[in-house]
């Protein structure tokens, strides 16, 4: 008896512990794993950032040299002796200085016989004029002695010309790049004595390819790198956009100046940075925003803390940012990391920006 009652006791207690171990269970209020917290981990956090309107454009880099506005050759116009040379490379000149000069005795000798025929024949003609006026002599008479004096007067002059060709001088203002000649040497005429480069105006010729020149007008701004100096761009202008291709490579040459007191130097190789098809106030965004799938391109919208999926038509790149032909419009929210898996329509939290 004693024993039954023992095994009712013990069947009892346990009955009611395990009552108890179901009503916690049943009871138990939702905790951080429950399902409160399922509701907040569907909210995806992403990175945001505003479309932006800005100027955008391509461009393309081409290389030239530095060279003067304009170099000229200075030539000998007599076969002589060079007696005096007063100009070295890189010396500054301005128009009508004295480079060198000839040896021009025999010339001057000439140009003095000239000076007394003319003499000669001007007091001739002179004469002839009074006794015409006087009808002593006769018209061919008169006309012969102003035939000689007006070519005494022509060889005096053609001489004169020469002798100013045994005074070398420089026909521009600039510096002098070449000198080719030696006090002593014996010239030839039209051999090269010097040269002289106008550097009030550096310029570069780039050849453009004929797509991209339309693009181009005079008087357009350009950036400007020089191989000299890399980490210090200068600016130019495109001061004349050649009327025809090259015939060979079929660019068109386009001529860049630099601007003044810049730090080129003629024979530097520079880099000029064309820009081209330039838009004003279209939409741009990160590069990031853009996914792809089966209807295209598309970005992801915020709106009132949905990713909503919009399709977009994309425009030029440049630097990271994308320009956005339809489809936003500038101001609004876009998604730029952290939707390669979003779903139209997820709900997000922006937790910074680019």
């Amino acid at each position: 008896m004693t024993g039954w009652l023992g095994r009712v006791g013990l069947q009892a207690l346990a009955a009611s512990v395990l009552a108890c171990a179901g009503e916690e269970a049943g009871g138990r209020s939702p905790g951080p794993g429950g399902p409160g917290e399922q509701s907040a981990d569907r909210i995806v956090p992403v990175e945001t950032a505003r479309v932006e309107s800005s100027v955008m454009s391509r461009s393309v880099m081409l290389s030239g040299v530095v060279e003067p506005l304009r170099t000229v050759g200075v030539n000998s116009q007599l076969a002589s002796t060079v007696r005096f040379v007063g100009a070295e490379e890189g010396d500054r000149v301005a128009a009508g200085d004295v480079l060198a000069r000839l040896d021009a005795a025999e010339i001057e000798a000439q140009v003095a016989s000239a000076e007394a025929a003319y003499d000669v024949a001007r007091s001739a003609w002179e004469r002839a004029q009074s006794l015409r006026d006087e009808q002593i002599i006769t018209l061919p008479e008169y006309e012969r002695d102003r035939a000689a004096f007006a070519v005494a007067e022509a060889q005096r002059e053609q001489l004169r010309t020469r002798l100013g060709y045994a005074t070398i001088r420089s026909p521009l203002s600039g510096v002098v790049l070449e000198k080719n000649v030696e006090a002593g040497d014996l010239v030839a005429p039209q051999r090269q004595l010097f040269r002289v480069a106008d550097i009030s105006t550096l310029v570069i010729h780039v050849g453009v390819s004929e797509l991209d020149v339309v693009d181009l007008a005079e008087e357009d701004t350009v950036g400007v790198t020089l191989d000299a100096y890399p980490d210090r761009p200068i600016r130019g202008r495109i001061r004349r956009v050649f009327p025809a291709a090259d015939p060979e490579t079929r660019l068109v040459p386009v001529e860049v100046s630099l601007e003044p007191g810049s730090l080129a130097k003629p024979g530097f190789l520079a880099r000029v940075r064309l820009l081209l098809d330039v838009r004003a106030q279209v939409p741009l965004v990160p590069a990031g925003a853009i996914v792809e799938g089966e209807g295209g391109e598309a970005v992801f919208v915020v709106e009132g803390g949905q990713a909503r999926r919009r399709s977009v038509r994309l425009g030029l790149t440049q630097e990271g940012k994308v320009e956005i032909v339809d489809g936003v419009a500038p101001g609004e929210v876009v998604v730029v990391r952290g939707n390669s898996s979003l779903r139209d329509g997820a709900l997000v939290r922006s937790v910074g920006a680019p």
